[in-house]
C-alpha cells in the first residue's frame, strides 16, 4: 500500500508533528496562513489603487509601470537548521527559520528592498538570492547571480538588495549559488497588480516542490561523479512544504515520523478562489489538478493571458500559473489537491503530492473521499501555443536585428564527467569576477574564458534565439531580465513558422521538448535588448544547471558602459576576495 492509499484511507489528517517541526516558522501551508489581500493599503492609492488607471487590458506593463515610491523592507538571515517537512529530519538551509523563506508582498511599482545576512555555517558556504523574472531595468546588478551580476556574499556577511516592483503577479525568489536552494533556500514573492478576471478570494502561494532527503551537496557530488550516476531521484513531493512520507522506504537512519502533515486550504462555497501555482522544484515537471474542480488559467509567469479553462496545469521548474476555481461543490465538503511529479518527465519516488481543501463549516481534520482527475501525462511540454494568448498584445518583430542557433547537447568530457553543453560549452563560474562588472569597466570580450559562455550581442535592438535539443531530456528554459516571446516550440526542427507573431504567448521560462541527436526538438523565443546588462540564459533543472547548461547574453554594451553600479556590489567582491584568500571555496559544479 502507498504511502497515497493510506491517506486517503486514514480517519484523520491530525499532523503528528507540530508546525515548528516540519516548517520552523512558517505558516505556509495551515489554516493560519496569513490571508492575502487584493493589494497593500498602507500607501498612496490614487483612484482608489496603488497603480491607479493602469489596467491589465490597456497598459504597457513593459514601458508604463507605476513608481509609487514605497519601499517594502525585508530582512533576511541566512542559517542552518534542522526540519522534517514530510516528517524525514534533515539539515538545511532556512531564511529566518522558514521553510519555505518568507512570503515577499508589493504593490506593482513599489521598491522592494531586502537586507541579505549570510550566517551559514558548520560548513560555511557563500549565497546569492535571485528575485526571479523581476527586469531589473534599472538595477541590472541586483539580479543575484554570482558570477554574473555580483560576487556571492561570502559567509559572516551582508548585502542589501533593492529593486523595483516593476511587473505584476506570481513569482519567487532563491539562491543561485551552485544548487543551494534545492537545500531549502527559496520562498515566494507576490506582486499585486491589476485583475484581468474577477474572482473574490486570493488563496495565495500553492508552492510546489520536489524533496530530497540527501542534502543538496551531496547530491551535486553524485551529479558531477565520475563516473557518471544515475540521474537524482527526489524522494517526495510538497505542496507549501508539507506531505507525509511512507517511513519504510528510509534506508540510511534518518529519523522519520508517519503522517508529518500536509497542507489545507479553505474555499468559500460559490467563491471564486485565485491560486498562484509555482513549482519551485529542483528538477521535477508538476502536474497540478484539484479532484472534481476545473481551473480556469489567468497568468503564465507574469503575463496575464486570455481565460482558458483546464482540469490539469503543467509546470516546469520555475514556472508560474495563476488559476481561478469556483467552489461549486456540496457544503461543508473536502476535496484534494494534487500535484503530481510527471512519471515521464521526471524522476521520483514518491510523485503525489496531496493537500486538503476544506469547504466552510467542513470538519477540517476530516480525510477528503474526492477522486483523482485523470491527465495525459505524454507530453513533456507547456499547454499550446494557441492556448496561451497574452491579455495584452505586444508583437514579435518580424526580422530581428540578429539570431543565434544554439544545441543542447550532453555527454561526457576528458575527465569522464558527464557534463550538458549549450554549443559544445560547458558553463564554469568565477565568482571573484562577476561579468557584468567586467563589462560595466569596458571589458566586454573573454578569449581567454570560453568557458563563460558569453554571447555578446552588441546594440542590435532585438534578438531571436533558436534552440535545437539534441538530449532525451525536457528543460525549462530561463531567460533573466526578460519576458520573452514563444515564436514556435516542438519536435523536430524548426520549419519557420510562428505562432500568432502579433501577440506570441510570452513568459520567462519555456519548456523545450526531449529530442535526440538524430531528430533534436526546438524552441524560438525572442526579446527587444532594452535592457542593457548580462543575463543568464539556462535550464532551470538545477542538476542540468550544476552540469553546465547554461549561457549569458550581453546586450547594449555601450549603454552598459554608463551604468552607475552601487558600491556596495563592489565592496561583497572585496569581502569575497578577503574571504577566497583564506578558504578554499568547494566549487566542484558550474557554480550556478
Amino acid at each position: 500500500m502507498t504511502i497515497i492509499d493510506t491517506l486517503v484511507k486514514s480517519l484523520s489528517l491530525l499532523s503528528a508533528l507540530p508546525q515548528t517541526a516540519t516548517n520552523g516558522n512558517s505558516q505556509l501551508g495551515t489554516l493560519n496562513a496569513p490571508p492575502v489581500a487584493d493589494f497593500l493599503t498602507n500607501n498612496p492609492l490614487p483612484q482608489g489603487f496603488p497603480w491607479g488607471t493602469r489596467t491589465a487590458a490597456t497598459t504597457n506593463p513593459y514601458e508604463q509601470s507605476p513608481t509609487t515610491g514605497v519601499i517594502r523592507a525585508y530582512d533576511f538571515t541566512i542559517k542552518r537548521g534542522f526540519i522534517a517537512p514530510d516528517g524525514v529530519n534533515k539539515s538545511v538551509i532556512l531564511v529566518n527559520g522558514q521553510f519555505p523563506a518568507p512570503t515577499i508582498e508589493a504593490n506593482w511599482g513599489d521598491t522592494i528592498q531586502v537586507a541579505v545576512h549570510n550566517q551559514i555555517a558548520n560548513p560555511e558556504e557563500g549565497t546569492a538570492l535571485h528575485w526571479h523574472g523581476i527586469l531589473q531595468r534599472a538595477t541590472p546588478w541586483f539580479d543575484g547571480v554570482p558570477s554574473v551580476q555580483q560576487c556571492p556574499i561570502p559567509p559572516g556577511k551582508s548585502l542589501t538588495y533593492q529593486f523595483k516592483a516593476d511587473l505584476y503577479g506570481t513569482t519567487w525568489y532563491h539562491s543561485h549559488y551552485s544548487a543551494q536552494y534545492a537545500g531549502g533556500l527559496l520562498g515566494p514573492l507576490i506582486i499585486h497588480g491589476p485583475k484581468n478576471v474577477d474572482y473574490d478570494k486570493d488563496i495565495g502561494p500553492v508552492f510546489l516542490t520536489d524533496w530530497y532527503h540527501d542534502e543538496y551537496f551531496e547530491i551535486v557530488k553524485r551529479v558531477m561523479s565520475s563516473p557518471p550516476s544515475a540521474p537524482p531521484s527526489s524522494e517526495n513531493n510538497l505542496i507549501n512544504g508539507k506531505m507525509n512520507y511512507d517511513c519504510s522506504l528510509v534506508t540510511n537512519g534518518q529519523a522519520c515520523t508517519p503522517n508529518a502533515g500536509v497542507s489545507k486550504f479553505k474555499f468559500q462555497k460559490g467563491k471564486k478562489h485565485r491560486l498562484r501555482l509555482i513549482n519551485a522544484s529542483a528538477e521535477a515537471i508538476q502536474r497540478f489538478t484539484i479532484d472534481n474542480h476545473t481551473m480556469t488559467v489567468m497568468a503564465n509567469d507574469f503575463v496575464p493571458v486570455k481565460p482558458y479553462t483546464t482540469n490539469v496545469v503543467t509546470l516546469g521548474v520555475g514556472q508560474r500559473t495563476d488559476v481561478i476555481v469556483e467552489a461549486n461543490g456540496p457544503a461543508k465538503s473536502a476535496f484534494w489537491m494534487r500535484s503530481t511529479i510527471s512519471k515521464t518527465c521526471s524522476v521520483s519516488k514518491q510523485p503525489v503530492a496531496l493537500a486538503a481543501i476544506y469547504y466552510d463549516g467542513a470538519d477540517t481534520n476530516s480525510v477528503p473521499t474526492s477522486v483523482a482527475t485523470p491527465f495525459d501525462d505524454s507530453h513533456c511540454g507547456n499547454d499550446p501555443l494557441d492556448t496561451t494568448i497574452p491579455f495584452f498584445p505586444f508583437p514579435a518583430t518580424p526580422k530581428p536585428a540578429t539570431t543565434a542557433t544554439i544545441a543542447i547537447t550532453i555527454h561526457t568530457n576528458a575527465t569522464g564527467h558527464l557534463l550538458w553543453y549549450m554549443n559544445e560549452s560547458s558553463f564554469r563560474a568565477n565568482y571573484n569576477h562577476p561579468i557584468l562588472l567586467l563589462a560595466n569597466l569596458g571589458n566586454t570580450s573573454y578569449p581567454f574564458d570560453p568557458q563563460w559562455n558569453v554571447y555578446n550581442f552588441g546594440n542590435n535592438n532585438s534578438v531571436r534565439i533558436v534552440v535545437e535539443n539534441h538530449s532525451g531530456a525536457a528543460h525549462p528554459m530561463h531567460l533573466h531580465g526578460h519576458n520573452f516571446n514563444v515564436l514556435a516550440e516542438g519536435p523536430g526542427t524548426w520549419d519557420g513558422t510562428i505562432n500568432h507573431i502579433q501577440n506570441t504567448q510570452r513568459r520567462d521560462v519555456q519548456l523545450i521538448q526531449p529530442g535526440s541527436p538524430a531528430v533534436p526538438s526546438h524552441l524560438v523565443i525572442q526579446y527587444n535588448t532594452d535592457n542593457p546588462g548580462v543575463w543568464p540564459f539556462h535550464c532551470h533543472i538545477a542538476w542540468h544547471v550544476s552540469g553546465g547548461l547554461y549561457v549569458n547574453v550581453m546586450e547594449q554594451t555601450d549603454l552598459i558602459k554608463k551604468r552607475v553600479i552601487p558600491s556596495t556590489i563592489a565592496q561583497t567582491c572585496r569581502d569575497w576576495a578577503d574571504y577566497t584568500n583564506t578558504e578554499v571555496v568547494a566549487e566542484i559544479d558550474s557554480g550556478l
